[in-house]
């Protein structure tokens, strides 16, 4: 198994946990993260060289990348595992599905690349890479049904994690919080790129906030130790600005807030199932999002959005993500209670759409294969 940041190292070991149900004593390894090493998990190369962010990034640290690539295809075509899966990264694990498979090796990739959004053109490598896809929303296994790739929608595992009424109150308790406080949580990403980009902006729209909420409470999770010294190094900067840095605990620092400004991707997914108004923001680096901006084939990036097919959520994305329209659109989702019984009826209709119990339908696909004769 090989993943590439946060997200992908909880899926990789929800999926661990049940393929020991099919495979008591099997070995894994590769690269993931402590979730995964919780579960046992043998890692060969840290994960958090594989959390790079666009197109220009990645080229930066080509190389490294490269190195990194070649020697774990090395050791797997040495080692011969029954089965690779590569979860999420497809920049990094497409093409080390492709030389695996070549040599005979089968494999599978866990979370869509957004190849249904941008890029196309990718599903004929993919096909050529992976014997099985499994994908987490529906309209991605439409998508690869009618490119003849084998497909299995197993739904989200963070559906089926998070509760479908969540605890407020309670988390508001862990934390050390009134439960009458007004909290607003803020998520700019779990990549170095990412806080760069959006940790400055999320911090002055807090101090903007705070102009018409002089009480309004901040939790900010730090995905890792590396970001949580990123973020304390931006707020340094501030020392008048008060916010309560959490090590981890996203889902807690979501569940305990009554809105959430957050950076466009899982962490979408994970406020609209923990039912919290949600402002979602963007940036990327000129060149990428020149890029990426041309070959977009959808009308929204925020899952919530892409899962109801129109804007439940505020996508403030690129020149958009500024002071005054992002600080304008918190106060709104903290204001509206209107608007919030109706978006929380929403969240739940697709959060029961999603409850699948992922993991295990993702293992029993992944065992079928195993069993399949070469």
């Amino acid at each position: 198994m090989v993943a590439g940041e946060v997200s992908g190292d909880r899926l990789g070991a929800g999926l661990i946990r049940a393929l020991r149900a099919h495979f008591p004593s099997a070995r894994f390894e590769g690269v993931g993260g402590d979730a995964m090493q919780a579960e046992g998990f043998h890692n060969l190369h840290p994960m958090d060289r594989l959390a790079v962010m666009g197109l220009v990034e990645p080229l930066k640290r080509l190389p490294e990348l490269l190195r990194m690539r070649r020697r774990l295809r090395e050791h797997f075509c040495r080692c011969r595992p029954a089965l690779f899966v590569g979860i999420d990264a497809p920049d990094f694990n497409l093409g080390l599905e492709l030389s695996l498979r070549r040599s005979g090796i089968r494999t599978a990739h866990y979370v869509s690349p957004s190849v249904w959004a941008w890029r196309q053109g990718r599903i004929h490598k993919i096909a050529r890479a992976v014997d099985h896809m499994l994908v987490l929303l529906p309209f991605e296994a439409e998508f690869y049904q009618r490119h003849g790739v084998p497909v299995t929608w197993d739904g989200h595992p963070l559906a089926d994690e998070l509760p479908l009424v969540p605890d407020t109150a309670e988390a508001r308790r862990a934390l050390g919080l009134s439960v009458d406080a007004r909290v607003l949580a803020l998520l700019p990403g779990s990549r170095r790129g990412e806080i760069q980009l959006l940790g400055p902006l999320f911090l002055d729209t807090l101090e903007r906030c705070r102009q018409q909420l002089p009480e309004l409470h901040c939790v900010l999770p730090a995905a890792n130790a590396a970001r949580r010294a990123q973020l304390d190094a931006l707020l340094a900067a501030r020392p008048r600005l008060q916010v309560q840095v959490l090590d981890g605990q996203s889902h807690l620092a979501m569940a305990a807030a009554d809105a959430v400004l957050l950076a466009s991707g899982t962490s979408a997914l994970e406020a609209m199932l923990l039912k919290k108004p949600m402002v979602v923001a963007y940036r990327a680096g000129r060149i990428t999002h020149a890029i990426v901006s041309r070959m977009l084939r959808v009308d929204h990036v925020s899952l919530p959005n892409l899962l109801a097919g129109r804007e439940l959520v505020p996508e403030l994305l690129q020149d958009r993500a500024r002071v005054e329209s992002l600080t304008e659109a918190v106060l709104g989702a903290l204001a509206d209670d209107v608007a919030r019984v109706q978006l929380v009826a929403e969240f739940e209709s697709l959060h029961l759409k999603l409850r699948r119990q992922a993991s295990e339908r993702a293992a029993e696909a992944l065992a079928g294969l195993v069993a399949e004769p070469r």
